[in-house]
């Protein structure tokens, strides 16, 4: 009598949800995937923060433009990705300069709110005072302003790091998705295991990387904790 061997957990006639043997015989492309997405995202938030930075000083320094600047940036927030992108492809091509790219525009709209927050929560007498220590207008922003404003800032890099984590699955439109690559062939294809096995990646990615950028805000932020 011979014995029949037991279904993969992802055959054809199991098509698990919770399904180890995918993870182990699929673990270079997962890691490639956890890899792509985790680059990604990394380079569109730091993008974001390189153009978010100039823009909330500028908004802050000519009240005027404020109502501007915040509006292009809410407005961008509100394109659909299916748009943003394919607007992106004349310029950038099928790369992962377009989501990047198109990521950090998304961004731009938590962290300039953050940093003009955080710059205006800093005490005008403290201003005051640099001010009067002789500090010029650009030491008195990199010596006073911004590390003062550091816990509010590293806050919205926080929410900006997290929803860009999510976001980045929509790279898959241009396949650059990181994770969002097997959650769409995935679905596609009804593949329990694989669909499962990315968005919980995506979910430990975010908790990892916010509790990476705690740690960092921590460190360059001892007084917070005196």
């Amino acid at each position: 009598m011979t014995l029949l061997a037991e279904p993969s957990c992802y055959s054809r006639l199991r098509n698990d949800w919770w399904c180890p043997e995918y993870v182990v015989d699929r673990r270079e492309e997962i890691l490639d995937a956890t890899a792509q997405h985790l680059a990604l995202t990394v380079s569109a938030v730091l993008l974001g923060l390189l153009l978010a930075v100039p823009l909330a000083l500028l908004a802050r320094r000519v009240p005027r433009v404020e109502a501007g600047v915040l509006g292009v940036t809410t407005g961008i927030y509100t394109i659909p990705s299916l748009a943003l992108f394919p607007l992106l492809l004349p310029f950038t091509g099928l790369s992962a300069t377009t989501v990047v790219i198109g990521l950090a525009l998304y961004a731009l709209t938590i962290l300039v709110r953050a940093i003009l927050d955080g710059l205006r929560a800093v005490p005008d007498d403290v201003r005051e005072s640099a001010t009067g220590m002789g500090y010029s207008p650009g030491r008195r922003l990199l010596r006073v302003e911004l590390p003062l404003a550091l816990p509010v800032l590293m806050a919205g890099i926080r929410v900006a790091t997290v929803s860009t984590v999510a976001l980045t699955t929509v790279g898959a439109l241009v396949s650059y998705g990181g994770l969002g690559n097997l959650l769409v062939t995935g679905v596609e294809e009804s593949f329990r295991a694989q669909v499962l096995t990315a968005s919980v990646l995506c979910v430990l990615l975010a908790f990892a990387l916010d509790a990476l950028l705690v740690l960092v805000q921590r460190l360059l932020t001892p007084w917070v904790r005196a």
